[in-house]
Protein backbone atom coordinates (compact mmCIF):
# COMPACT_ATOMS: atom_id res chain seq x y z
CA UNK A 1 0.00 0.00 0.00
CA UNK A 2 1.36 3.75 -0.97
CA UNK A 3 2.17 5.75 1.74
CA UNK A 4 0.86 8.39 2.80
CA UNK A 5 3.12 11.94 1.71
CA UNK A 6 4.03 14.36 4.32
CA UNK A 7 4.48 17.71 3.83
CA UNK A 8 7.79 19.12 5.44
CA UNK A 9 6.14 21.85 6.93
CA UNK A 10 4.74 19.98 9.75
CA UNK A 11 8.68 19.12 10.86
CA UNK A 12 9.52 21.04 13.38
CA UNK A 13 12.85 23.00 12.41
CA UNK A 14 16.17 23.66 14.17
CA UNK A 15 15.87 20.53 16.46
CA UNK A 16 18.42 17.74 15.18
CA UNK A 17 22.31 19.34 15.67
CA UNK A 18 24.03 19.43 12.61
CA UNK A 19 25.78 15.75 11.73
CA UNK A 20 29.76 15.83 10.93
CA UNK A 21 30.48 14.34 8.07
CA UNK A 22 33.17 10.94 8.66
CA UNK A 23 36.41 11.27 7.01
CA UNK A 24 38.69 9.02 4.74
CA UNK A 25 41.85 9.46 4.29
CA UNK A 26 43.35 9.23 0.87
CA UNK A 27 46.36 8.37 1.70
CA UNK A 28 48.87 6.75 4.45
CA UNK A 29 51.30 8.56 6.22
CA UNK A 30 55.06 6.13 5.93
CA UNK A 31 58.20 7.43 6.90
CA UNK A 32 56.91 11.16 7.26
CA UNK A 33 56.09 11.23 3.41
CA UNK A 34 51.83 10.62 2.51
CA UNK A 35 51.74 7.61 0.79
CA UNK A 36 49.43 6.26 -1.97
CA UNK A 37 46.97 3.92 -0.69
CA UNK A 38 44.34 1.36 -2.16
CA UNK A 39 40.49 1.18 -0.51
CA UNK A 40 37.22 -0.38 -0.94
CA UNK A 41 33.89 1.97 -0.79
CA UNK A 42 30.66 0.44 -1.05
CA UNK A 43 27.13 1.06 -1.87
CA UNK A 44 25.00 0.16 1.00
CA UNK A 45 21.39 0.08 1.31
CA UNK A 46 20.73 1.05 4.84
CA UNK A 47 18.29 2.89 7.33
CA UNK A 48 19.10 6.87 8.06
CA UNK A 49 16.94 9.02 10.42
CA UNK A 50 16.38 13.03 8.61
CA UNK A 51 14.94 14.37 11.75
CA UNK A 52 13.71 13.62 15.20
CA UNK A 53 9.88 12.87 14.47
CA UNK A 54 10.21 11.25 11.06
CA UNK A 55 10.48 7.39 11.47
CA UNK A 56 13.82 5.98 9.72
CA UNK A 57 14.55 5.70 5.94
CA UNK A 58 15.66 3.44 3.83
CA UNK A 59 18.60 5.16 1.75
CA UNK A 60 21.54 4.24 -0.25
CA UNK A 61 24.44 5.08 0.98
CA UNK A 62 28.25 4.99 0.31
CA UNK A 63 30.76 3.27 3.00
CA UNK A 64 33.88 1.49 3.68
CA UNK A 65 31.00 -0.76 5.28
CA UNK A 66 27.16 -1.20 5.70
CA UNK A 67 27.83 0.09 9.19
CA UNK A 68 29.80 2.81 8.78
CA UNK A 69 28.20 4.25 5.37
CA UNK A 70 25.91 7.46 5.50
CA UNK A 71 24.22 9.91 4.15
CA UNK A 72 25.89 12.00 2.65
CA UNK A 73 28.88 9.71 2.23
CA UNK A 74 32.08 10.09 3.89
CA UNK A 75 33.73 12.88 2.87
CA UNK A 76 37.41 12.04 1.15
CA UNK A 77 40.56 14.03 1.98
CA UNK A 78 43.34 13.57 -0.86
CA UNK A 79 46.32 15.55 -0.81
CA UNK A 80 47.11 16.73 -4.17
CA UNK A 81 50.39 14.88 -6.31
CA UNK A 82 49.03 11.65 -3.69
CA UNK A 83 47.06 9.09 -6.01
CA UNK A 84 44.05 6.86 -4.60
CA UNK A 85 43.05 4.15 -5.80
CA UNK A 86 39.28 3.26 -4.73
CA UNK A 87 37.59 0.05 -5.84
CA UNK A 88 34.06 0.70 -5.88
CA UNK A 89 31.74 -2.28 -4.79
CA UNK A 90 27.88 -2.15 -5.23
CA UNK A 91 26.11 -3.87 -2.65
CA UNK A 92 22.26 -2.59 -3.05
CA UNK A 93 19.10 -4.72 -3.41
CA UNK A 94 17.21 -6.43 -6.44
CA UNK A 95 14.70 -3.43 -6.72
CA UNK A 96 15.20 0.42 -6.57
CA UNK A 97 13.47 2.20 -3.78
CA UNK A 98 12.36 5.17 -5.89
CA UNK A 99 10.35 4.56 -9.04
CA UNK A 100 12.19 5.04 -12.35
CA UNK A 101 11.22 5.44 -16.19
CA UNK A 102 12.25 2.74 -18.62
CA UNK A 103 10.91 4.98 -21.60
CA UNK A 104 14.12 7.42 -21.15
CA UNK A 105 17.55 6.18 -22.10
CA UNK A 106 18.12 4.46 -18.85
CA UNK A 107 20.66 1.69 -17.97
CA UNK A 108 18.70 -1.78 -17.06
CA UNK A 109 19.73 -5.00 -16.11
CA UNK A 110 18.80 -7.99 -17.28
CA UNK A 111 19.27 -9.56 -14.23
CA UNK A 112 17.84 -7.07 -11.94
CA UNK A 113 19.20 -4.95 -8.86
CA UNK A 114 20.40 -1.28 -9.21
CA UNK A 115 23.12 -0.26 -11.93
CA UNK A 116 25.49 2.51 -10.14
CA UNK A 117 28.41 4.00 -11.24
CA UNK A 118 30.50 6.17 -9.31
CA UNK A 119 32.06 9.95 -11.31
CA UNK A 120 34.24 12.14 -9.01
CA UNK A 121 32.58 15.46 -10.10
CA UNK A 122 35.77 17.88 -10.92
CA UNK A 123 38.24 15.10 -11.05
CA UNK A 124 40.77 15.14 -13.72
CA UNK A 125 41.73 11.66 -14.49
CA UNK A 126 41.89 9.12 -17.09
CA UNK A 127 38.68 8.23 -19.03
CA UNK A 128 38.47 4.94 -17.74
CA UNK A 129 38.40 5.96 -14.26
CA UNK A 130 35.34 9.03 -14.97
CA UNK A 131 32.49 6.92 -14.22
CA UNK A 132 30.87 7.14 -17.50
CA UNK A 133 26.75 6.52 -17.65
CA UNK A 134 27.30 3.37 -20.15
CA UNK A 135 30.07 2.05 -17.57
CA UNK A 136 27.61 0.62 -14.67
CA UNK A 137 27.37 -2.25 -13.22
CA UNK A 138 25.05 -4.31 -10.02
CA UNK A 139 26.08 -6.38 -7.24
CA UNK A 140 29.21 -8.43 -7.50
CA UNK A 141 29.84 -6.85 -11.08
CA UNK A 142 27.09 -9.29 -12.42
CA UNK A 143 25.24 -6.94 -15.19
CA UNK A 144 27.72 -4.36 -16.71
CA UNK A 145 27.22 -1.70 -19.00
CA UNK A 146 28.81 -1.53 -22.38
CA UNK A 147 32.00 1.03 -21.32
CA UNK A 148 32.48 -0.70 -18.17
CA UNK A 149 36.03 -1.62 -18.04
CA UNK A 150 37.55 -2.41 -14.41
CA UNK A 151 36.43 -2.38 -10.64
CA UNK A 152 39.56 0.01 -9.01
CA UNK A 153 39.32 3.34 -10.37
CA UNK A 154 42.68 5.71 -10.15
CA UNK A 155 42.59 9.42 -8.90
CA UNK A 156 45.85 10.79 -9.59
CA UNK A 157 44.77 14.31 -7.76
CA UNK A 158 47.42 16.02 -9.92
CA UNK A 159 45.36 18.91 -9.87
CA UNK A 160 45.50 22.30 -7.50
CA UNK A 161 43.85 22.07 -4.14
CA UNK A 162 39.88 22.42 -4.15
CA UNK A 163 36.44 21.33 -3.80
CA UNK A 164 35.21 18.29 -5.74
CA UNK A 165 32.56 15.69 -4.30
CA UNK A 166 31.32 11.73 -6.01
CA UNK A 167 28.20 11.26 -7.02
CA UNK A 168 26.26 8.08 -9.18
CA UNK A 169 26.34 8.43 -13.02
CA UNK A 170 24.77 5.85 -14.00
CA UNK A 171 22.58 6.26 -17.21
CA UNK A 172 18.72 7.48 -17.32
CA UNK A 173 19.50 6.95 -13.39
CA UNK A 174 21.26 9.55 -11.66
CA UNK A 175 18.52 11.16 -10.66
CA UNK A 176 16.97 8.46 -8.40
CA UNK A 177 20.23 7.04 -7.11
CA UNK A 178 21.50 10.61 -6.16
CA UNK A 179 17.95 11.19 -4.61
CA UNK A 180 18.47 7.65 -2.71
CA UNK A 181 20.79 9.35 -1.67
CA UNK A 182 24.73 8.23 -3.46
CA UNK A 183 26.74 11.36 -3.51
CA UNK A 184 29.45 12.31 -0.96
CA UNK A 185 32.28 15.38 -0.69
CA UNK A 186 35.72 15.26 -1.97
CA UNK A 187 39.03 17.05 -1.08
CA UNK A 188 41.87 18.02 -2.44
CA UNK A 189 44.67 19.56 0.31
CA UNK A 190 47.96 21.41 -0.61
CA UNK A 191 49.40 22.22 2.66
CA UNK A 192 52.35 23.94 1.36
CA UNK A 193 50.02 26.63 -0.48
CA UNK A 194 47.30 26.51 1.70
CA UNK A 195 49.11 26.31 5.69
CA UNK A 196 49.76 30.11 5.43
CA UNK A 197 46.91 31.66 4.72
CA UNK A 198 45.63 30.51 8.31
CA UNK A 199 42.41 29.87 7.30
CA UNK A 200 39.85 28.17 9.63
CA UNK A 201 41.00 24.94 10.17
CA UNK A 202 40.30 21.75 12.49
CA UNK A 203 37.34 19.23 12.64
CA UNK A 204 35.25 22.41 14.56
CA UNK A 205 36.07 25.40 12.98
CA UNK A 206 36.29 23.82 8.79
CA UNK A 207 32.98 22.03 7.79
CA UNK A 208 31.31 20.74 5.35
CA UNK A 209 27.72 21.79 4.55
CA UNK A 210 26.30 19.63 2.05
CA UNK A 211 22.42 20.65 1.24
CA UNK A 212 19.57 18.65 -0.54
CA UNK A 213 15.76 18.90 -0.94
CA UNK A 214 13.40 15.77 0.16
CA UNK A 215 9.89 14.90 0.62
CA UNK A 216 9.15 12.34 2.99
CA UNK A 217 6.09 10.11 3.71
CA UNK A 218 4.81 9.46 6.65
CA UNK A 219 6.76 6.14 7.09
CA UNK A 220 10.14 8.12 6.55
CA UNK A 221 10.51 6.74 3.33
CA UNK A 222 11.34 9.17 0.53
CA UNK A 223 9.03 10.83 -2.00
CA UNK A 224 9.25 10.96 -5.39
CA UNK A 225 6.17 11.37 -7.86
CA UNK A 226 5.74 7.73 -9.59
CA UNK A 227 3.35 9.81 -12.10
CA UNK A 228 5.12 11.47 -15.08
CA UNK A 229 3.93 14.94 -16.24
CA UNK A 230 3.22 13.46 -19.27
CA UNK A 231 2.44 10.01 -18.82
CA UNK A 232 1.35 8.76 -21.97
CA UNK A 233 5.15 9.57 -23.55
CA UNK A 234 7.21 8.75 -20.01
CA UNK A 235 5.36 7.11 -17.49
CA UNK A 236 7.39 8.33 -14.39
CA UNK A 237 9.89 10.88 -15.65
CA UNK A 238 9.43 14.95 -14.51
CA UNK A 239 11.21 17.86 -15.63
CA UNK A 240 12.36 18.88 -12.19
CA UNK A 241 12.55 17.33 -8.50
CA UNK A 242 11.90 19.65 -5.51
CA UNK A 243 10.90 18.86 -1.98
CA UNK A 244 9.72 20.18 0.37
CA UNK A 245 12.69 19.75 3.30
CA UNK A 246 16.05 21.30 3.51
CA UNK A 247 18.02 18.85 4.61
CA UNK A 248 21.91 19.49 5.62
CA UNK A 249 24.41 16.75 6.41
CA UNK A 250 21.76 14.47 6.41
CA UNK A 251 19.28 16.09 8.72
CA UNK A 252 16.45 18.29 7.69
CA UNK A 253 16.58 22.39 8.85
CA UNK A 254 19.64 21.30 11.60
CA UNK A 255 21.12 23.76 14.06
CA UNK A 256 24.95 24.18 14.58
CA UNK A 257 26.22 25.93 18.04
CA UNK A 258 28.91 28.39 17.25
CA UNK A 259 31.23 30.64 19.25
CA UNK A 260 32.17 34.10 17.79
CA UNK A 261 34.82 33.61 15.49
CA UNK A 262 35.78 32.44 12.04
CA UNK A 263 34.04 29.58 10.79
CA UNK A 264 34.91 28.00 7.27
CA UNK A 265 31.84 25.89 5.19
CA UNK A 266 32.42 24.27 2.09
CA UNK A 267 29.33 24.34 1.20
CA UNK A 268 28.20 22.19 -1.77
CA UNK A 269 24.71 22.20 -3.57
CA UNK A 270 23.90 18.51 -4.30
CA UNK A 271 20.03 18.83 -5.00
CA UNK A 272 18.58 17.12 -8.16
CA UNK A 273 17.19 20.49 -9.69
CA UNK A 274 17.05 22.93 -6.81
CA UNK A 275 19.35 26.45 -6.81
CA UNK A 276 19.64 28.10 -3.47
CA UNK A 277 20.27 31.50 -2.93
CA UNK A 278 21.57 31.53 0.48
CA UNK A 279 21.88 34.72 2.89
CA UNK A 280 22.02 35.19 6.73
CA UNK A 281 19.31 36.77 8.63
CA UNK A 282 21.27 38.88 11.09
CA UNK A 283 22.74 40.76 8.09
CA UNK A 284 26.62 38.88 8.12
CA UNK A 285 28.24 38.55 4.88
CA UNK A 286 29.88 35.58 3.16
CA UNK A 287 33.74 36.30 2.65
CA UNK A 288 33.93 33.85 -0.43
CA UNK A 289 37.62 31.86 -0.79
CA UNK A 290 36.54 29.43 -3.54
CA UNK A 291 34.19 28.28 -6.09
CA UNK A 292 34.36 24.30 -6.81
CA UNK A 293 37.47 23.46 -7.40
CA UNK A 294 39.47 26.15 -7.60
CA UNK A 295 40.84 29.09 -5.11
CA UNK A 296 40.14 32.58 -6.05
CA UNK A 297 42.32 35.68 -6.43
CA UNK A 298 41.43 36.72 -3.09
CA UNK A 299 38.31 36.56 -1.08
CA UNK A 300 35.35 38.42 -2.23
CA UNK A 301 32.78 39.48 0.72
CA UNK A 302 29.07 39.28 -0.67
CA UNK A 303 25.77 39.43 1.46
CA UNK A 304 24.27 36.43 -1.16
CA UNK A 305 25.67 33.50 -2.86
CA UNK A 306 23.59 31.55 -5.64
CA UNK A 307 24.13 27.88 -5.77
CA UNK A 308 23.26 26.20 -8.66
CA UNK A 309 22.95 21.90 -8.81
CA UNK A 310 26.18 20.49 -7.74
CA UNK A 311 28.07 23.79 -7.48
CA UNK A 312 30.48 24.76 -4.74
CA UNK A 313 31.47 27.78 -2.39
CA UNK A 314 34.09 27.90 0.14
CA UNK A 315 33.35 30.18 2.22
CA UNK A 316 34.35 32.18 5.71
CA UNK A 317 31.65 33.23 7.99
CA UNK A 318 33.06 35.57 10.52
CA UNK A 319 30.26 35.31 14.07
CA UNK A 320 32.26 37.71 15.51
CA UNK A 321 30.83 40.30 13.96
CA UNK A 322 27.33 39.06 14.95
CA UNK A 323 24.85 41.62 16.66
CA UNK A 324 22.19 38.67 17.42
CA UNK A 325 22.54 35.39 19.39
CA UNK A 326 21.48 33.71 16.45
CA UNK A 327 21.36 33.50 12.92
CA UNK A 328 19.18 31.47 10.17
CA UNK A 329 20.72 30.55 6.81
CA UNK A 330 18.21 31.49 4.48
CA UNK A 331 17.13 30.59 0.73
CA UNK A 332 15.17 32.70 -1.44
CA UNK A 333 15.82 31.41 -4.90
CA UNK A 334 12.63 30.57 -6.90
CA UNK A 335 12.21 27.27 -8.00
CA UNK A 336 12.83 26.10 -10.94
CA UNK A 337 15.44 28.87 -11.06
CA UNK A 338 14.98 31.59 -12.40
CA UNK A 339 11.04 32.26 -13.12
CA UNK A 340 9.30 29.69 -11.08
CA UNK A 341 7.30 29.29 -7.68
CA UNK A 342 9.11 32.26 -5.43
CA UNK A 343 10.71 30.59 -2.24
CA UNK A 344 8.57 30.07 0.39
CA UNK A 345 8.00 28.48 3.89
CA UNK A 346 9.56 26.13 4.53
CA UNK A 347 11.90 25.81 1.90
CA UNK A 348 12.88 29.44 2.38
CA UNK A 349 14.52 28.18 5.46
CA UNK A 350 17.86 26.05 5.44
CA UNK A 351 19.66 25.71 8.97
CA UNK A 352 20.16 27.81 12.24
CA UNK A 353 23.35 28.91 13.90
CA UNK A 354 23.29 29.47 17.30
CA UNK A 355 26.29 32.08 18.62
CA UNK A 356 27.68 31.40 21.91
CA UNK A 357 27.97 34.60 24.08
CA UNK A 358 31.40 36.30 24.94
CA UNK A 359 34.72 36.34 22.47
CA UNK A 360 36.46 33.25 21.63
CA UNK A 361 40.12 32.55 20.93
CA UNK A 362 41.05 32.71 16.98
CA UNK A 363 44.30 32.42 15.45
CA UNK A 364 42.87 32.03 12.34
CA UNK A 365 42.87 35.21 9.34
CA UNK A 366 41.38 36.13 6.05
CA UNK A 367 44.16 36.51 4.10
CA UNK A 368 43.97 39.42 1.55
CA UNK A 369 45.55 37.12 -1.60
CA UNK A 370 44.55 33.44 -2.34
CA UNK A 371 45.50 32.03 -6.19
CA UNK A 372 46.36 33.86 -9.46
CA UNK A 373 45.81 30.82 -11.72
CA UNK A 374 45.81 32.61 -15.65
CA UNK A 375 43.23 34.79 -16.80
CA UNK A 376 40.43 33.40 -18.78
CA UNK A 377 40.74 34.79 -22.30
CA UNK A 378 40.40 33.51 -25.73
CA UNK A 379 43.70 34.70 -26.58
CA UNK A 380 45.18 31.14 -27.16
CA UNK A 381 42.01 29.20 -28.10
CA UNK A 382 42.18 26.96 -31.21
CA UNK A 383 37.96 26.26 -31.72
CA UNK A 384 34.75 28.02 -30.88
CA UNK A 385 32.02 26.15 -30.96
CA UNK A 386 28.02 26.45 -30.45
CA UNK A 387 26.50 24.30 -27.53
CA UNK A 388 22.97 24.81 -27.79
CA UNK A 389 20.32 24.31 -25.09
CA UNK A 390 16.68 22.96 -26.20
CA UNK A 391 13.33 22.01 -24.65
CA UNK A 392 10.90 20.01 -26.43
CA UNK A 393 7.75 20.45 -25.56
CA UNK A 394 3.46 19.12 -26.26
CA UNK A 395 1.28 21.37 -27.53
CA UNK A 396 0.02 22.62 -24.33
CA UNK A 397 3.81 23.21 -22.93
CA UNK A 398 4.23 20.25 -20.57
CA UNK A 399 8.43 19.01 -21.21
CA UNK A 400 8.95 15.77 -22.86
CA UNK A 401 12.55 15.97 -23.20
CA UNK A 402 15.47 18.27 -23.09
CA UNK A 403 18.93 18.24 -25.84
CA UNK A 404 22.00 19.53 -26.63
CA UNK A 405 22.66 21.01 -30.28
CA UNK A 406 19.16 18.92 -31.26
CA UNK A 407 21.25 15.46 -30.45
CA UNK A 408 20.61 12.46 -28.43
CA UNK A 409 23.00 11.03 -26.09
CA UNK A 410 23.39 7.85 -28.36
CA UNK A 411 24.33 10.02 -31.54
CA UNK A 412 28.03 10.28 -32.86
CA UNK A 413 30.35 12.27 -31.09
CA UNK A 414 30.82 15.99 -32.51
CA UNK A 415 32.77 17.71 -29.65
CA UNK A 416 36.30 16.38 -30.12
CA UNK A 417 38.55 19.32 -28.37
CA UNK A 418 42.16 18.19 -28.78
CA UNK A 419 44.41 17.54 -25.75
CA UNK A 420 46.46 20.69 -24.25
CA UNK A 421 44.03 23.06 -26.35
CA UNK A 422 42.03 26.01 -24.93
CA UNK A 423 38.49 26.07 -26.42
CA UNK A 424 35.56 29.03 -26.43
CA UNK A 425 32.06 27.60 -26.27
CA UNK A 426 29.40 29.74 -27.00
CA UNK A 427 26.62 27.89 -25.04
CA UNK A 428 23.06 29.41 -26.44
CA UNK A 429 19.91 28.59 -23.42
CA UNK A 430 16.68 28.51 -25.76
CA UNK A 431 14.53 27.14 -23.05
CA UNK A 432 12.97 28.74 -19.67
CA UNK A 433 15.52 27.64 -17.16
CA UNK A 434 19.02 28.33 -15.60
CA UNK A 435 20.99 25.30 -16.67
CA UNK A 436 24.18 24.32 -14.43
CA UNK A 437 26.76 23.12 -17.51
CA UNK A 438 28.94 20.75 -16.24
CA UNK A 439 32.06 19.28 -18.72
CA UNK A 440 34.14 16.57 -17.66
CA UNK A 441 37.62 16.25 -17.01
CA UNK A 442 37.94 20.24 -18.38
CA UNK A 443 38.13 23.37 -15.83
CA UNK A 444 36.29 26.38 -17.25
CA UNK A 445 35.21 29.88 -17.09
CA UNK A 446 32.81 32.12 -18.15
CA UNK A 447 33.47 35.45 -19.18
CA UNK A 448 30.17 37.30 -21.25
CA UNK A 449 26.92 36.91 -20.79
CA UNK A 450 24.88 38.43 -23.65
CA UNK A 451 21.38 38.31 -23.99
CA UNK A 452 19.52 37.50 -27.22
CA UNK A 453 17.62 39.36 -28.81
CA UNK A 454 14.57 39.26 -30.90
CA UNK A 455 14.74 35.48 -29.13
CA UNK A 456 11.62 34.22 -31.11
CA UNK A 457 12.81 34.85 -34.21
CA UNK A 458 16.35 33.27 -33.31
CA UNK A 459 14.61 30.22 -31.72
CA UNK A 460 12.25 29.55 -35.20
CA UNK A 461 15.44 29.55 -37.00
CA UNK A 462 17.35 27.30 -34.78
CA UNK A 463 14.54 24.45 -34.66
CA UNK A 464 14.39 24.72 -38.52
CA UNK A 465 18.20 24.65 -38.84
CA UNK A 466 20.09 23.67 -35.64
CA UNK A 467 22.90 25.76 -36.98
CA UNK A 468 23.81 28.77 -35.07
CA UNK A 469 25.68 30.22 -37.48
CA UNK A 470 23.12 30.03 -40.21
CA UNK A 471 20.90 31.82 -37.87
CA UNK A 472 23.19 34.71 -37.33
CA UNK A 473 23.70 34.32 -33.72
CA UNK A 474 26.47 37.07 -34.50
CA UNK A 475 22.66 39.59 -35.13
CA UNK A 476 21.41 38.24 -32.51
CA UNK A 477 24.22 37.89 -29.36
CA UNK A 478 23.79 41.80 -29.06
CA UNK A 479 21.75 42.69 -26.43
CA UNK A 480 22.15 43.48 -22.34
CA UNK A 481 25.29 41.74 -20.75
CA UNK A 482 24.88 40.03 -17.34
CA UNK A 483 27.90 40.82 -14.58
CA UNK A 484 29.30 37.54 -13.31
CA UNK A 485 29.35 37.90 -10.13
CA UNK A 486 33.05 38.17 -8.41
CA UNK A 487 32.49 35.40 -6.36
CA UNK A 488 32.31 33.28 -9.99
CA UNK A 489 35.72 34.62 -11.13
CA UNK A 490 37.58 31.30 -11.28
CA UNK A 491 38.43 28.21 -12.66
CA UNK A 492 35.07 26.01 -12.27
CA UNK A 493 33.31 22.84 -12.96
CA UNK A 494 29.60 24.32 -12.77
CA UNK A 495 28.91 27.27 -15.03
CA UNK A 496 25.49 29.03 -15.01
CA UNK A 497 23.81 29.09 -18.44
CA UNK A 498 20.85 32.08 -17.77
CA UNK A 499 17.66 31.48 -20.12
CA UNK A 500 17.57 33.81 -23.21
CA UNK A 501 20.82 34.71 -23.01
CA UNK A 502 24.94 32.93 -25.16
CA UNK A 503 27.64 32.54 -22.39
CA UNK A 504 30.53 32.73 -23.48
CA UNK A 505 32.79 30.18 -22.02
CA UNK A 506 36.43 29.59 -21.69
CA UNK A 507 37.40 26.07 -21.78
CA UNK A 508 40.90 23.99 -21.03
CA UNK A 509 41.52 20.90 -21.77
CA UNK A 510 45.14 20.83 -19.58
CA UNK A 511 46.19 21.63 -16.07
CA UNK A 512 45.73 25.22 -15.26
CA UNK A 513 48.47 25.81 -12.42
CA UNK A 514 50.98 24.19 -13.91
CA UNK A 515 50.19 24.64 -17.91
CA UNK A 516 51.27 21.00 -18.54
CA UNK A 517 49.27 18.31 -19.89
CA UNK A 518 47.36 15.54 -18.03
CA UNK A 519 49.57 12.33 -17.02
CA UNK A 520 47.83 10.17 -18.76
CA UNK A 521 45.70 9.65 -22.01
CA UNK A 522 42.67 11.38 -22.07
CA UNK A 523 42.03 9.94 -25.39
CA UNK A 524 41.57 6.69 -24.60
CA UNK A 525 37.80 5.23 -24.08
CA UNK A 526 35.14 5.62 -23.45
CA UNK A 527 35.74 9.14 -23.55
CA UNK A 528 33.99 11.70 -21.54
CA UNK A 529 30.64 13.65 -21.29
CA UNK A 530 29.25 17.11 -20.90
CA UNK A 531 25.57 17.54 -19.67
CA UNK A 532 23.17 19.45 -17.58
CA UNK A 533 23.59 19.66 -14.26
CA UNK A 534 19.93 18.83 -13.23
CA UNK A 535 19.28 15.69 -12.86
CA UNK A 536 16.27 15.10 -14.26
CA UNK A 537 17.37 16.81 -17.35
CA UNK A 538 20.51 14.62 -17.63
CA UNK A 539 18.71 11.80 -17.67
CA UNK A 540 16.28 12.95 -20.40
CA UNK A 541 18.84 13.26 -21.94
CA UNK A 542 20.85 16.41 -21.67
CA UNK A 543 24.23 14.97 -21.91
CA UNK A 544 26.31 14.53 -24.73
CA UNK A 545 29.89 12.50 -25.50
CA UNK A 546 32.93 14.42 -25.22
CA UNK A 547 36.18 12.41 -27.06
CA UNK A 548 39.48 14.39 -26.43
CA UNK A 549 41.94 13.48 -30.01
CA UNK A 550 45.81 13.43 -30.08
Amino acid sequence: MASERAAGSPLEMYVDLLPEIPKIYAYANGSGLPKSINLTIGMHAKKWKFHRDLPSSTVFAYGTSADTATFPGPTIEALQGVPFHVKWENHLPQSHILPWDPTIPTAIAKDGGVPAVVHLHGGIHEPQSDGSPLAWFTADYKDKGTSWSKATYTYPNVQHAGNLWYHDHALGLTRVNLLAGLLGAYVIHNPKVEAHWELPSGEDYDRQLVIVDRSFNTDGSIYMNATGNVPSIHPQWRPEYFGDAIVVNGKAWPFLNVQRRKYRFRILNASNARYFRLSLSNGLQFIVVGSDTSYLPAPVRTATILLAPAEIFDVIIDFSKSTTSEAELTNSAPYPYPNGTAADFPNSRVMKFLIANGTAMDPSRVPTALVGYPAATANDATVRRYITMYEYQTPDGEPTHLYINGKRFEDPVTETPKAGSTEVWEVINLTGDNHPLHIHLAEFQAIKVQEIVDLTTFRNCMTQLNDAVKCNISSHATGSTLAIPEYEKAWKNVVKIEPGYMTTVIVKFYLIDTDAPYPFDPTAQPGYVYHCHILDHEDNAMIRPLKLVK
